[in-house]
């Protein structure tokens, strides 16, 4: 597994409340003050215009097409920066705007459309999405977007809650479109907006496969309007096998058959991540926090979904 992803490992537990029955402390760039801006120069035949892309990040402004540098932030996102078949494509599906704190995260389910040579329109489906890992960039192909998403972060803690503040608009229509390159469908469903923090312990065996014990998890899912915004929301931790509670919630399932996570191993090959029901007492190596405006994977999805994020942190005892 990948090495040198340390450099903001929790180094923002300074902003300690004080001492109480329980405590929460920031996590980074958890406050969304600070996005790095990106301006990516699409390809001539898609029309030339350059995109701006937006990473949650240290203050920062870079001009030109070439992969982020994630070695300051723990954060990812849906935004993509692309290049299949020598063709530059951006989609931005996450974007900072003005909260009531200051600066949050919008996160929006859309089409991202281009127009090719002038002539043909395409459009795919895409849903916003924050999660601690890294893109890795640039995107080379469209058949597995989670391919190129290495999730999770290096983490040894054991907090009792996630907290945060959101708010929510969903059209909730009750019909769901799956949007790919040249097709459109729409049949009956639901898309609630997910939020989820999974904490594993991870190893890798002899053959470079990556394995992982699902210690906690957190999963809320977001299924209407909000009024307004919700603040300080609390979604417990349940350590050991989360089917056995009675809190359990699709959101919790394991990845395995919904929809495959990626990491790099130790010979920086991308690999899925092969994931179990672990005890509650077995030592946390990694965390994975995301945050989506759908719950349905790629290409999938209610157009209007939004979800506006802001304050993360964790509660621990």
């Amino acid at each position: 597994m990948r090495r040198g992803f340390h450099v903001l490992f929790w180094l923002t537990l300074a902003s300690v409340q004080p001492a109480a029955a329980q405590r929460t402390e920031t996590v980074p760039f958890g406050d969304f003050e600070h996005w790095t801006v990106r301006h990516i120069k699409e390809s001539a035949i898609l029309g030339g215009e350059t995109k701006t892309l937006y990473v949650l990040g240290p203050d920062a402004v870079i001009d030109g097409n070439r992969a982020y540098d994630y070695s300051n932030t723990i954060w990812a996102s849906s935004n993509a920066y692309a290049r299949v078949s020598g063709i530059t494509k951006t989609s931005v599906t996450v974007v900072p705007e003005d909260g009531p704190d200051g600066k949050c995260a919008k996160l929006s389910t859309g089409f991202a459309s281009c127009r090719v040579a002038g002539l043909v329109e395409i459009s795919v489906l895409a849903s916003g999405s924050l999660y601690w890992g890294r893109m890795l960039e640039p995107i080379t192909g469209v058949r597995n977007p989670y391919g190129f998403m290495d999730w999770g972060i290096p983490f040894n803690r054991r907090p009792q809650a996630l907290v945060l503040d959101y708010r929510s608009e969903l059209p909730a229509t009750g019909m769901l479109t799956k949007g790919t390159t040249f097709s459109h469908q729409q049949f009956p469903g639901e898309d609630p907006c997910l939020v989820t923090l999974l904490l594993q312990h991870r190893w890798e065996d002899g053959q470079g496969n990556v394995h992982a014990k699902r210690v906690g998890t957190a999963a809320y899912l977001i299924s209407s309007t909000s009024k307004g915004w919700v603040k300080g929301f609390r979604i417990p931790v349940i350590y050991g096998d989360a089917r056995k509670s009675h809190s359990y919630n699709s959101g919790m399932a394991l990845y395995e058959g919904r929809l495959t996570l990626y990491t790099v191993n130790s010979k920086g090959k991308r690999v899925p991540i092969i994931e179990e029901w672990g005890d509650a007492d077995t030592p946390v190596t990694h965390a994975i926090l995301s945050i989506t405006a759908g719950s349905k994977g790629a290409f999938i999805g209610e157009p209007g979904n939004t979800l506006w994020v802001d304050n993360v942190r964790l509660e621990y005892p």
